[in-house]
């Protein structure tokens, strides 16, 4: 035996869903933002002793910390670059190149089912690129820490 939900039901859970997505997209912006600013920071206070006289160990250590930063900030600038192909036929960018009248033809119909699709994939998208950024920096910590190491020794 299968339930249905009633339409007005339907109606709810996609907007609840459409709102949640587009909720989840703008928190992965504002992580982003975060840890840019950490690795800028992070990066400033390196380039601060790049110039000095460090040990062989120390000096290995922290350039692959400064390449694990340097690929975490890509992906994070990968999550906060827009995405504008609208190929997608649910998303500003492709109604955007479309005259009034096409507008409302894609209107005619329910479109929120692809448009949560394509947020979905968006978030998702966005999310593993935070989450190997994450990743990449607790990687430089380890790598900053074992550097910092190799000087007391």
């Amino acid at each position: 035996m299968t339930s249905t939900v009633p339409t007005s039901g339907i109606d709810k859970n996609m907007d609840a869903a459409c709102a949640s997505v587009v909720s989840e997209i703008s928190r992965t912006d504002g992580k982003s933002s975060l840890l840019l600013a950490f690795i800028g920071a992070v990066l400033a206070g390196l380039a601060s002793v790049a110039d000095k006289d460090l040990p062989p160990a120390t000096k290995a250590f922290g350039a692959a910390a400064v390449l694990a930063l340097g690929a975490a900030a890509v992906l994070l600038l990968l999550v906060v670059r827009p995405r504008l192909s609208g190929a997608d036929r649910a998303s500003f960018p492709y109604w955007a190149r479309l005259d009034e009248d096409e507008i409302r033809a894609c209107m005619d119909g329910d479109t929120r089912a692809a448009r949560l699709r394509v947020l979905s994939t968006l978030a998702v998208r966005k999310f593993t690129y935070l989450r190997r950024a994450v990743d990449l920096s607790l990687a430089a910590l380890v790598l900053l820490a074992l550097a910092a190491a190799g000087t007391a020794l």
